[in-house]
C-alpha cells in the first residue's frame, strides 16, 4: 500500500508562513508576466514543497480476524424446563459453525453463571466486556448472547457497550410458560414471644387456575392449610411460640408443567424476642445459697424475678398465724391458679411442703409442666423427708424421688458421659481435664433416677443433676443445695453461672440448647451442617436443591454429641435439610434470588438495544420437541441490516497489521534545496537576459 508522507524541514507554522507567501507571489507573477510568472509560480511551489521534505510510503499489511463474542447464560433460571439442553445444542451448533469461518473470524466464548454477579442475577455484559476488553473497537464483528431474556445488567445506550457492531440475542424457551411462586410483601425480622406476627404475601401465577392451596408450618411443625386466591395480597398472622428463630415455612401446591416447583416454597426466619423472662422462685427455709439463686436472676436485665421465702419451718410453733408472719401475704391463689401460665419458669429453693400451698395447687403445677411450663427443683435435706414435695401430686412429673438419705462429704461434681454430649454441661469450664478443676461441694441428696437424663454425678456416683421431659413441658432437678460454693469461690469455685444460666434456658427451651437439632448457615459457595444429638451416630442427612433434587450427606464426629459436614452448594436458592425427623433451612444467595423472582424467557428486555446495533432477536426453539433451529451466519462488508429472516450478520472489519515499512524521499534534504536554489537563480538570470536584449540601445 504506498501513501505519501511530508516530514518538514522547518516548523509547520513557517511552512505555512512560506506557503502563503508562495501563493501571494504566484498570483502577482503570473497575473503581470504572463508565462514567465508562471515559471517562477511553479519554482515557488518546487520551494515549498522542498520544505515539506515529501516521500513515498510502502506499507505491507497482513489483515487480522475479526472477533466475535458469544456469552452464553448458564444462570439459574436457564436450567428451568428445556432451557439447558437448548443452551447446550445452541453453543454446540455455534462452535461449528464460527469454526467454519475461522479464516475471517475469530470466536470467543464465555459462560456466565449466578455467582458470576455475586447473587445479584444475570450479568451477561459484565462478562462481555472482559471477553473483549483486549480488542480494539474496530476488530469487533459483533456479539451473540445465548439466554432466555432474563439479563439484569443491560446498559442503558449503545454508548456502553463499547463497541460499533451488531448483538444478536439467541433465545431459549417458550412462549406458553406456566409457573406459580410466593412472593413475600412484608416479611416481620423480629417478634415478641407469645404475640402474633402477620405476613402480607401474595401467590403469582401465569396460566394457572386462580386459587391455589397454601400449607403453613413452624419450625417443621404443621400450623394450617388455606385456599387463597392468586394475584391478591393477603395477611398471614402467625404466633411466635418461643425465643430465638422461629422458621416459618410457606408452601403452594404446583401447577402441572410449570417451569419449576422452587419457588413455590417461602422460608423466613422470625427472631422471637421475650418481653420479659418471668420466674417465680420460691425459697423454702433461709440458707445460705438463697442468695446465689437471686443474683443470677437479678443480674439478667430481661428477668422479672417474682421471690417469695418461707421465714418461718413448721417445727417452729408459736401460735402465730402464717399469714401474720409473712413480710408480704403469699399470694398463693393468685400465683398457682390465676396467673401460673403467665410464669416462664419456677424454681423451689429447698421448698418442703408445710401445709401452705394445698395438694391442689401441686397438681395446676403438675398440668402447667404438662402443657409447656418449666419447673427447677434445687433440693437440700428437707427433699429426703416425709415434707419431700414429691410425695405430693407433683410427684409424677418429677424425674427423681428421693431414697431417705443425705450424704455430707466434700466431692467433685463430674460431668457423665451423657452430660457430656448434652448442650447444659458439654464443654463446662473447668471439665476438661480428669479430675475437674473446679472446687467440691459438701452435700448430697441421695434419689433414684424414674425418668430423664443424669448429666452431673456427685458423691458415690449418685446424680446430682437430672433433666426431663415432661409432656410438653421440661423439669430439671439438682439434688445438692451447694452450688453457692462454687459462687464463694470455696477452694477454687467453679462455673456457676455458666451451669445455672445453661440449665435455666435449656428449661424456657432456648434453641441453642436442644439436646437434637439440625443446623446449617451458608458460607460463600459451601453449606455448614451441624447435628446435635444424644445418639452414637446421627442418620445422614438429606438436602433437597432449590431444583427440587436430592443428596445424602454423611456426617462426621466432632466434640461429644456434635455431628458436621460441609458441602458445596451449586445452585443459588432455598436449601432443606432432613435427618432424624428434624428439618432446617439455608438459603444460599439473597433472600429472594432475582433469577427465581422472574423465571419467564423473555424477547423484549434485549430487544431495545439489539435493534439499535442493527442486529436481531429470536426465539430458537421450534416444534413440541423443543428442537433447536439457528438462523444463518452471514459477514457483511457494508449495509444497514444485520439481520433477516434466517440469517444474523457479523460486520467484516477489513482490519489488518502492517508488517514492514519502506520509505522513498522525494527531495535530499538541504542539498535538494541547494540545487533548487540554483534552478531559481538560473531561472531569474535566463529572464534577466531575456529583458536585456528586449530593452532598446540607449547610444544608438
Amino acid at each position: 500500500m504506498l501513501s505519501l508522507s511530508f516530514t518538514p524541514l522547518v516548523p509547520p507554522l513557517m511552512l505555512a508562513a512560506v506557503g502563503a507567501l508562495a501563493v501571494a507571489a504566484g498570483l502577482a507573477a503570473v497575473l503581470t508576466r504572463g508565462l514567465a510568472g508562471l515559471v517562477r509560480t511553479l519554482a515557488l511551489a518546487c520551494l515549498v514543497g522542498a520544505l515539506a521534505n515529501p516521500s513515498l510510503v510502502r506499507e505491507e499489511r497482513e489483515p487480522v480476524k475479526d472477533i466475535v463474542a458469544v456469552v452464553v447464560d448458564r444462570s439459574t433460571s436457564q436450567t428451568l424446563g428445556p432451557r439447558a439442553a437448548q443452551t447446550t445444542a445452541a453453543v454446540e451448533e455455534l462452535q461449528t459453525r464460527l469454526g467454519a469461518m475461522e479464516r475471517e473470524i475469530e470466536a470467543r466464548f464465555a459462560t456466565v453463571t449466578d455467582n458470576a454477579g455475586g447473587g445479584d442475577g444475570t450479568r451477561l455484559f459484565s462478562a462481555l466486556a472482559d471477553l473483549l476488553a483486549d480488542v480494539p473497537s474496530e476488530r469487533i464483528a459483533g456479539a451473540i448472547l445465548v439466554t432466555d431474556g432474563v439479563v439484569h445488567d443491560i446498559p442503558a445506550s449503545t454508548a456502553l457497550l463499547g463497541f460499533n457492531a451488531p448483538l444478536h440475542a439467541l433465545v431459549t424457551g417458550r412462549e406458553d410458560e406456566r409457573d406459580r411462586r410466593i412472593a413475600l410483601l412484608e416479611a416481620p425480622r423480629f417478634g415478641l414471644v407469645g404475640k402474633d406476627q402477620t405476613i402480607r404475601l401474595m401467590v403469582d401465577e401465569r396460566g394457572g387456575t386462580g386459587t391455589a392451596t397454601l400449607t403453613v408450618r413452624r419450625d417443621g411443625q404443621l400450623l394450617r392449610t388455606l385456599s387463597v386466591a392468586t394475584g391478591r395480597p393477603f395477611a398471614l398472622p402467625i404466633t411466635i411460640d418461643h425465643g430465638g428463630p422461629n422458621v416459618v415455612e410457606l408452601e403452594v401446591d404446583g401447577l402441572d408443567g410449570e417451569l419449576t416447583s422452587a419457588n413455590n416454597r417461602a422460608v423466613l426466619t422470625i427472631e422471637g424476642i421475650r418481653e420479659k423472662l418471668r420466674v417465680l422462685l420460691i425459697s423454702g427455709e433461709p440458707h445460705a445459697g438463697e442468695r446465689t439463686w437471686r443474683n443470677l436472676l437479678k443480674s439478667d436485665a430481661n428477668v422479672d424475678l417474682v421471690h417469695f421465702t418461707i421465714l418461718r419451718p413448721p417445727e417452729k410453733q408459736d401460735g402465730t398465724p402464717i399469714n401474720e408472719l409473712s413480710l408480704i401475704a403469699f399470694p398463693t391463689r393468685e400465683l398457682f391458679q390465676q396467673k401460673i401460665s403467665e410464669f416462664d419458669l419456677i424454681i423451689f429453693d429447698r421448698y418442703a411442703n408445710q401445709s401452705i400451698l394445698p395438694n391442689v395447687y401441686y397438681d395446676n403445677i403438675a398440668r402447667y409442666v404438662r402443657e409447656g411450663g418449666a419447673l427447677l427443683v434445687a433440693a437440700g435435706p428437707e427433699f429426703a423427708t416425709a415434707g419431700s414435695i414429691a410425695r405430693t401430686a407433683l410427684g409424677p412429673v418429677l424425674p427423681a424421688a428421693p431414697d431417705g438419705r443425705v450424704l455430707e462429704m466434700p466431692y467433685k461434681a463430674a460431668v457423665t458421659d451423657t452430660g457430656n454430649r448434652h448442650p447444659v454441661t458439654r464443654a463446662l469450664p473447668g471439665s476438661e481435664t480428669s479430675p475437674p478443676s473446679w472446687g467440691e461441694w459438701l452435700r448430697l441428696v441421695g434419689a433414684h433416677v424414674d425418668a430423664g437424663s443424669v448429666l452431673m454425678s456427685g458423691a458415690e456416683d449418685r446424680p446430682l443433676l437430672v433433666l426431663l421431659r415432661e409432656g410438653e413441658g421440661r423439669v430439671g432437678m439438682l439434688l445438692s443445695d451447694h452450688a453457692w460454693l462454687w459462687a464463694r469461690g470455696y477452694r477454687n469455685g467453679g462455673p456457676h453461672l455458666d451451669l445455672l444460666r445453661r440449665l435455666a434456658h435449656w428449661l424456657m427451651k432456648e434453641p441453642a440448647l436442644e439436646e437434637e437439632a439440625l443446623r446449617a448457615s451458608a458460607r460463600g459457595g459451601e453449606i455448614v451442617i451441624e447435628r446435635q444429638t444424644m445418639a452414637d451416630a446421627p442418620e445422614p442427612v438429606v438436602v433437597t436443591s432449590p431444583d427440587g433434587s436430592t443428596r445424602e450427606v454423611t456426617l462426621t464426629p466432632g466434640a461429644p454429641g456434635l455431628f458436621n459436614a460441609v458441602m458445596s452448594a451449586d445452585q443459588l436458592g432455598l436449601y432443606r435439610l432432613t435427618s432424624g425427623g428434624l428439618t432446617a433451612f439455608v438459603n444460599v444467595g439473597p433472600e429472594n434470588p432475582r433469577e427465581l423472582t422472574d423465571v419467564f424467557s423473555d424477547t423484549e428486555r434485549l430487544r431495545p438495544l439489539a435493534e439499535a446495533t442493527r442486529g436481531s432477536v429470536r426465539r430458537i426453539a421450534s416444534g413440541p420437541a423443543d428442537a433447536v433451529d439457528l438462523p444463518r451466519l452471514n459477514l457483511v462488508s457494508s449495509g444497514s441490516r444485520f439481520a433477516g429472516g434466517d440469517w444474523i450478520g457479523l460486520r467484516a472489519s477489513g482490519s489488518a497489521v502492517v508488517r514492514g515499512v519502506s520509505v522513498v524521499p522525494l527531495g535530499y534534504g538541504f542539498l535538494g534545496l541547494a540545487l533548487l536554489l540554483g534552478i531559481v537563480l538560473a531561472v531569474w538570470l535566463v529572464e534577466g537576459r531575456r529583458r536585456g536584449l528586449n530593452e532598446p540601445d540607449a547610444t544608438r
